[in-house]
């Protein structure tokens, strides 16, 4: 049982792009990052929920924007110089979708090993995990290592599509 888990965090092993949410460190797989852009005009989209900031041309090419603060239930903070937003492309039902989301501060790019990989905590069913790959122990920190394809749920990807 030991191995499956350790072949589990293999898998997980590798690059992440780290940012700042809250004073807290997330990082997402390098491979599902697009592009690190500044907060640019973003127009609104009627009857969305808070997190949803609206939609971007980037361009040519029109992509939903989250705040990922809000998202998590995080309070609302000022955009300072070092918002900016991360271009993602998740798949969802076999389509690759565009998504921006708003984080505080980017990091770096961070190397990391399955030494340094723990699988998520259990917190029983209440608590729902899903979108957490696991977490990576630094020094003096551990970061949350997200699964992007899995922050949002195929109901609100599929309403942001057809918005």
């Amino acid at each position: 049982m030991a191995t499956i888990a350790t072949e589990k965090m293999d898998v997980k092993a590798g690059k992440y792009l780290t940012f700042k949410l809250a004073n807290e460190e997330y990082g997402l797989e390098i491979l599902k990052v697009r592009e690190i852009i500044g907060l640019i005009d973003i127009t609104e989209l009627p009857r969305t929920p808070d997190y949803v900031k609206g939609v971007v041309n980037l361009r040519g090419k029109v992509i939903p924007v989250i705040d990922l603060r809000l998202r998590f239930g995080l309070k609302e903070a000022e955009y300072t110089d070092k918002t900016c937003t991360i271009v993602v492309e998740i798949k969802e039902n076999g389509i690759n979708v565009q998504i921006g989301v708003i984080v505080d501060e980017v990091s770096e790019v961070l190397n990391v090993s399955a030494d340094d990989l723990q699988e998520t905590p259990k917190f029983g069913v209440a608590v729902n995990t899903d979108f957490i790959l696991g977490m990576a122990k630094g020094q003096h920190t551990v970061r949350t290592l997200l699964d992007i394809d899995k922050v949002l749920t195929s109901d609100e990807l599929m309403s942001l599509q057809n918005e």
